[in-house]
């Protein structure tokens, strides 16, 4: 395979994402947002086959469905899936999604909730907590940021803990905390929170990013995990599976620009 020399950070960034399903095996797949639905789409095509994606409707199928108008496309169905079959896969633990909440802290916990001190007055109304309590405690979720500061990664604790965590405190008492996380992928970097006692580490930093850099712009601490490297650049094949994933450009539009240790090719 021949490594890219140009490549924007939305396509960076959807290469690391995408290996948040690595040996997975058969499991049914979510991908919320652009980024994540594209970086399970390059999963599947690649090293994940056995990942179930569906149409977005009711349907499974084995060709991931383009971003945007689909022209001539026709999705080649598999399967049938409705939201029957969808909350089975999610309650026997059978789904790993890669979700994107707004705030995230040090015991992994996240908001899609409501912003400000006072839930019964809140700053911000979002979208209330949905079926992330439910889903955090059946199933792996891995998250997508695209802006790394501390405003996302707080220092304290999330406004409204909407997923659970590895907060003890709010674990019943003698519960261990029982959170599945996968990666966590920034414009800055990819970490986990496999660290001792669930702390987060940094596995990898992107192009011309220090940890000084990312640590700047988290509210708590971080650990450079054995290992720490830089994150791996595209290459031409999986640009080339990207741009049939979406033809239209849509990850432009959620991240811009080249990662900073690259230049665009004249």
């Amino acid at each position: 395979m021949t490594i890219a020399k140009d490549f924007t950070l939305a396509e960076l960034i959807i290469v690391a994402a995408a290996e948040a399903w690595r040996g997975d095996g058969e499991l049914f797949v979510t991908g919320i947002g652009p980024v994540p639905r594209i970086a399970a789409g390059l999963a599947k095509m690649t090293f994940a086959p056995g990942l179930q994606l569906t149409d977005g409707e009711a349907f499974l199928v084995e060709t991931p469905v383009p971003l945007g108008p689909r022209g001539d496309f026709k999705p080649r169905y598999s399967g049938w899936m409705p939201y029957s079959r969808v909350f089975d896969s999610v309650w026997s633990g059978q789904r790993h999604a890669m979700v994107t909440p707004v705030q995230v802290d040090r015991y992994g916990q996240a908001n899609i909730s409501a912003l400000g001190p006072d839930f019964r007055k809140p700053k911000v109304q979002m979208l209330g907590v949905r079926g992330f309590p439910g889903n955090s405690i059946c199933h792996k979720n891995s998250m997508f940021l695209p802006n790394h500061n501390k405003r996302t990664f707080v220092e304290g604790e999330v406004d409204v803990v909407a997923s659970v965590g590895f907060n003890p405190k709010n674990w019943p008492e003698g519960v261990k905390p029982a959170a599945d996380l996968g990666l966590i992928v920034t414009d800055l970097c990819v970490f986990d929170f496999n660290g001792p006692d669930h702390a987060a580490q940094v596995l990898s930093l992107h192009p011309g990013v220090t940890f000084e850099q990312v640590q700047e712009a988290t509210g708590f601490p971080l650990l450079r995990a054995a290992g720490m490297k830089v994150t791996e650049a595209p290459t031409e094949e999986q640009l080339a599976i990207i741009r049939i994933l979406d033809p239209h450009g849509v990850r432009t539009t959620v991240l811009k620009g080249n990662p900073p240790g690259i230049r665009a090719a004249a």
